[in-house]
């Protein structure tokens, strides 16, 4: 199996706990899983490579770093849009591609309905985000089309995972990293994650 790293700041996992209560309404559950995309941005850009950056100080010059690649923030609709204002405030300019995918009812598998992306996909580091990694199905399908239209530097983030769907993720994609605030104990029949949070799109808007 590839590389999940399981984030577990104290604060990460105070922020999960509020964001699972089935209490919490859905401004305050924009609100949290914003705070959360916020703290997991900084583990899944740890690896980023860097070039060297030459700038003059008010009283000197310096040899720095800047980002060896843009950054696109890519999220799966419609849940993946709670985590992109976020990471677009801590990140240096990133662009942001859309993803949707939706499951075909004669062959149970995820489709592709939307794709708003850039054309030079090989000269990004992509984030692929969805707050729940459960069956796999939707990752593994937008992974899929990254990688047709030629991205070659892909991670995900979500915020909760079930082993299933990390299990499917790399049993396509076994060179994705995947960063998550937490792995829970299983899928349940409706393939929710138990005990997850519920319906991450749901609870985000509402509807």
């Amino acid at each position: 199996m590839g590389e999940v790293t399981v984030i577990q700041h104290p604060v990460v996992q105070h922020l999960l706990t509020q964001l699972r209560d089935e209490r919490t309404g859905s401004q305050e559950f924009r609100h949290l899983l914003a705070n959360l995309a916020s703290l997991l941005t900084f583990e899944a850009t740890r690896t980023l490579e860097v070039r060297s950056a030459e700038v003059r100080t008010p009283v000197g010059e310096i040899c720095g770093s800047a980002l060896q690649r843009e950054i696109l923030l890519v999220p799966i609709l419609r849940a993946g849009l709670g985590m992109v204002e976020a990471m677009r405030q801590l990140l240096p300019h990133p662009r942001v591609g859309f993803i949707g995918m939706k499951r075909n009812e004669h062959t149970l598998q995820c489709e592709c309905y939307h794709q708003s992306l850039p054309a030079a996909l090989p000269d990004f580091e992509v984030i692929l985000l969805d707050p729940m990694l459960a069956t796999g199905g939707s990752s593994v399908a937008a992974l899929g089309r990254l990688r047709e239209l030629g991205a070659t530097r892909i991670r995900l983030v979500n915020l909760v995972a079930a082993p299933e769907g990390i299990a499917h993720v790399h049993r396509h994609h076994p060179e994705v990293p995947i960063f998550t605030a937490a792995i829970d104990q299983k899928l349940n029949a409706r393939g929710y994650i138990v005990p997850g949070l519920g319906d991450a799109g749901d609870r985000l808007f509402g509807v």
